[in-house]
């Protein structure tokens, strides 16, 4: 069955790493606005010519999201998800 825009959740990109434990890996944390779930995303870096933009927001599945248990965290997530929500379009690419 195909998903449709009501059956996800906008999340925001509020943080891109570095893997410390394997090389050539990004990591790219989206969440909901109010910083309660986010959504992770690896990402090889590959060649130049590979062409994946990071977008401001995705639409995740309901369950691929995990629940953010520490209150700082939650707080640093909902934040910048706002500044993103506020500052660009979900397609904008970051």
């Amino acid at each position: 069955m195909a998903s449709t825009a009501s059956d996800t959740v906008r999340v925001w990109l509020v943080e891109r790493t570095y893997s410390d434990d394997e090389q050539n890996l990004i990591i790219l944390t989206y969440a909901t606005p109010d910083g309660d779930r986010y959504f992770r995303k690896e990402r090889a870096l590959t060649s130049f010519t590979d062409a994946r933009d990071t977008t401001a927001a995705i639409d995740a599945d309901p369950d691929n999201l995990g629940s953010v248990d520490d209150a700082d965290l939650q707080s640093q997530y909902a934040t910048e998800a706002r500044r993103m929500a506020d500052t660009h379009d979900p397609d904008d690419v970051i």
